[in-house]
């Protein structure tokens, strides 16, 4: 993606999540891959209203190059890329937000390791595994390390992730642009809803046999 398309993408994406309420304040961040560096979204910036000449540019080497200042997840966004690269190169878009019912589930003491079940058909084909990252400080380089080391499990173990959650602050979600990174994060967001609206009772997952014929038929990542 071009430097200028990417800019106008970022803040096209940026306004539609804030507008439908998947992010709020100045709470989270989007960041694309160019060929000479990157580009993310300025610290404490509402993405609802973000200006496509202030957006941090930043060299190959996280080094800063223009623009606003640069959120601070720049380090970690980098560190998704690196690791998220070796299992499928086209990543090139990562999305942070702190979306309410991701968020709620992670207080709710979700088990396991991971933040969802196999809970719906479109779940498991577009979003797959979402690990569940204990709670760090943001911007924490332990958490960052937390993070690659997942996605290398994963990526090693032939199930590349597309999202990771943040105990107590939210996902993670990265793709190969900033529509198709959106589309991820509301997937995610969706079924967290879901498993939030079921209650105590529950839902059972999906069974093996049944994520056995979404790998087959539509090359789900789970």
């Amino acid at each position: 993606m071009k430097e200028t398309q990417a800019r106008e993408e970022i803040c096209r994406v940026g306004r539609s999540l804030f507008e439908r309420g998947y992010v709020h304040a100045t709470a989270g961040n989007i960041s694309v891959r160019l060929d000479d560096g990157f580009l993310i979204t300025p610290t404490d910036a509402c993405l609802g209203f973000l200006d496509p000449a202030r957006l941090a540019k930043l060299d190959a080497q996280g080094q800063q190059t223009g623009g606003d200042r640069a959120s601070k997840t720049i380090a970690l966004h980098t560190r998704i890329y690196a690791a998220a690269r070796k299992f499928d190169a086209g990543t090139a878009c990562v999305i942070h937000t702190h979306s309410t019912h991701c968020v709620a589930l992670t207080l709710a003491n979700t088990p396991g390791g991971e933040l969802l079940p196999a809970l719906t058909p479109y779940f498991v084909m577009k979003v797959g595994h979402v690990p569940l990252i204990p709670y760090h400080r943001p911007g924490a380089p332990e958490a960052a390390e937390l993070v690659a080391q997942a996605i290398e499990r994963h990526g090693a173990a032939g199930t590349p992730i597309r999202a990771v959650m943040l105990e107590r602050l939210g996902p993670n979600v990265w793709h190969e642009g900033p529509a198709a990174a959106m589309a991820v994060l509301e997937e995610l967001e969706e079924t967290a809803k879901l498993q939030l609206l079921a209650g105590p009772a529950r839902p059972e997952p999906l069974g093996s046999e049944q994520i056995d014929e979404l790998r087959r038929i539509f090359g789900a990542r789970w």
